[in-house]
């Protein structure tokens, strides 16, 4: 089993930033180097949308056009761990995010929930106006 743990959610004011992290363990955590994560997001009443995605070693990303130049998706595989960097945020941008991990081996670059596997529970991030 994988546990995936997200936080630093918060409130936070218009214009300002957040990171958020997600720590990965559990039984298989040593695939960690191996495997695409990514990051999607629920606001209330609407769809869980992608958000961003990196690759098994973090040189390549994929963002939704909704967050990029704002957002950054980086891990660090010493750690098991990845991060969303989310500056100049904006009200809509409240929601719960997740992390979720791609299978191992599997492409790193895909935008359809079902194509992750295991999931955080979410933390909540919500900005003010």
């Amino acid at each position: 089993q994988v546990q995936l743990e997200e936080s630093g959610g918060g409130l936070v004011q218009a214009g300002g930033s957040l990171r958020l992290s997600c720590a990965v363990s559990g039984r298989t955590f040593n695939n960690f180097n191996n495997c695409g994560m990514g990051w999607f997001r629920q606001a209330p009443g609407k769809e869980r949308e992608f958000v961003a995605a990196i690759s098994w070693g973090g040189v390549s990303t994929n963002y939704a056009d909704s967050v990029k130049g704002r957002f950054t998706i980086s891990r660090d595989n010493a750690k098991n761990t990845v991060y969303l960097q989310m500056n100049s945020l904006k009200p809509e941008d409240t929601a719960v995010y997740y992390c979720t991990r791609r299978r191992p081996f599997e492409n790193w670059n895909t935008v359809k929930s079902g194509d992750y596997d295991y999931w955080g529970q979410g933390t909540q991030v919500t900005v003010s106006s």
